[in-house]
């Protein structure tokens, strides 16, 4: 017999390693020498008050063995001499195009401008310590996409897009720890992921897919309304029959590709701000209500906040609890932050995007001129800003929080995890009012609601604008652009996700798309 049942734990109850047995064998009334084996379904933290509570949801079996530990299968086939699909992009939505159009009995064939994991990392280190921007080979572009070495959160709330349990299985089936499937809040790691995202290329690979990497498309040949062929860097011409366009937010070649060639894009609002980075155990006091250090069981503490300001939200985003900030722009010339965390969330600091809304048919009339890509020109606007008052290098702008919120130029900064480093700026001043004078605004009502977050121990550092795409590739409901008949516009890059999870299912979803009919 299989019983499911849900159980509420105190932090001492977890001191006990065979709590569960013995809390279990409670809840059923039964002895707990009854209970063969327990299978975690879902694990929580609820915070909410001083007496933290663990929230469990199990599955209790009762004089019968628990089943072998779940080997994850999927229906790979030799799709070696299959037709082919031309995926362009290798971030979450294209990695899982191509694992579906291999189920389905289709060629991917994956066309990565930057490089593979184990040499990205060298120009990462660049960014880092150089000051020098490969634009083809960053913090977003290259194999598994900005994804990779951002952090790897796993939440999602586009539940209905997809199986969200199949997209966490193949991760665990790439590599990834199983506790993925329990975790509330599921998170690998930046230490971490790059193995997964190997796994899933040499999957692709061995199963008769391609994977090519510093092949930058540069151009399409569109004749009757069809993309007949793909233009590389490299002066190769590819003949196509579907093309999966998986190419992330920050592609903005891609973008001005396609708005040159007069198809169809639309302007799509997004948000943009800034990062605030805390000491860790500042947070871990608010959110534990704890004086010293948190309890050992307790993972560093997160945060999620939201307020709406002159009829615009701001809010936290991709906030990494003992995590670090790093630099994410794609061109010289920009400054971009963004952040993560290793797999066991031990560095000294948090950090969050604080970011605004902007609605771009309403917040920046003077970036009409542009068209579909106002908001783009917008976010870039930022970014030279940021790269100027940072000092023209990869440092960037920076702020104690409190200096920020009351108007006045920071004579020092607080340490960072920030390694290009900080420059005092007066970033009060140089963001525009419609998100500096919201920012403002939030951060003080951030204050009120968690006691303690607002202190000058914390930095804000600029600029976060890389949250969302701010270009709509459209598609029509057979998920193709209504105009280049074999086009699919597909995750991120699209406006179709908000993170890995949203992203992979988009690619599924687009993968079974492009291939009907083929």
């Amino acid at each position: 017999m299989v019983k499911d049942i849900q159980l509420r734990l105190t932090l001492k109850d977890e001191e006990r390693s065979d709590i569960l047995v013995l809390k279990a064998a409670q809840y059923l009334n039964i002895p707990k020498n009854d209970i063969t084996g327990i299978k975690i379904l879902r694990k929580s933290i609820d915070a909410r008050k001083p007496k933290i509570i663990l929230n469990y949801k199990l599955s209790v079996y009762i004089k019968e063995a628990l089943p072998e530990t779940s080997k994850y299968q999927f229906n790979y086939k030799d799709v070696s001499k299959a037709k082919p699909v031309h995926i362009i992009g290798f971030g979450p939505a294209g990695m899982y195009a191509a694992l579906r159009c291999i189920e389905l009995g289709f060629k991917p064939i994956v066309l990565e401008r930057g490089k593979n994991v184990q040499d990205r990392r060298r120009d990462l280190k660049a960014i880092n310590q150089d000051h020098f921007v490969n634009e083809d080979s960053n913090y977003c572009f290259g194999e598994g996409g900005a994804g990779t070495y951002s952090d790897g959160k796993l939440y999602t709330r586009s539940l209905k897009r997809g199986d969200v349990r199949k997209i966490f299985e193949n991760l665990v089936f790439h590599g990834a720890t199983d506790q993925i499937l329990v975790d509330a809040h599921p998170h690998i790691g930046t230490n971490k992921l790059p193995k997964v995202v190997q796994n899933i290329r040499e999957t692709i690979i061995n199963f008769g897919g391609e994977v090519h990497f510093e092949t930058r498309v540069t151009d399409f040949n569109i004749k009757n309304n069809k993309i007949e062929s793909i233009l590389l860097k490299n002066g190769n011409e590819i003949p196509t029959e579907r093309v999966i366009l998986a190419t992330g937010h920050s592609a903005r070649d891609i973008f001005y590709l396609l708005n040159n060639k007069k198809v169809a894009l639309q302007a799509k609002s997004f948000a943009m701000g800034v990062r605030v980075e805390h000491p860790q155990h500042i947070i871990d006091s608010i959110q534990y209500h704890c004086s010293g250090e948190r309890h050992e069981l307790l993972p560093a503490a997160s945060y999620s906040l939201v307020q709406q300001v002159k009829d615009r939200g701001v809010y936290s985003f991709c906030m990494c609890p003992g995590g670090f900030i790093v630099p994410a722009a794609t061109a010289n010339g920009e400054v971009v932050v963004n952040g993560m965390s290793p797999s066991r969330r031990n560095n000294q600091f948090a950090n969050s995007g604080i970011v605004v809304e902007i609605n771009v048919d309403k917040d920046i009339p003077k970036y009409e001129k542009f068209g579909a890509l106002k908001g783009l020109e917008y976010q870039k606007n930022l970014e030279r800003i940021a790269f100027t008052s940072g000092g023209r290098t990869q440092v960037a702008p920076a702020q104690r929080l409190t200096d920020f919120v009351e108007g006045n130029l920071s004579n020092s900064l607080n340490n960072t995890s920030y390694q290009p480093g900080l420059n005092s700026a007066p970033l009060h001043s140089l963001l525009p009012k419609i998100i500096g004078g919201r920012l403002r605004k939030g951060f003080e009502a951030f204050g009120r609601k968690m006691k303690g977050y607002y202190t000058e121990e914390a930095n804000i550092i600029g600029v976060e604008s890389r949250t969302s795409s701010p270009v709509n590739i459209p598609r029509n409901e057979t998920l193709e652009h209504p105009e280049i008949s074999n086009l699919f516009p597909c995750g991120e890059g699209g406006g179709y996700a908000g993170g890995i999870i949203s992203a992979a299912m988009d690619g599924e979803r687009c993968a079974e798309a492009a291939v009907v009919g083929l």
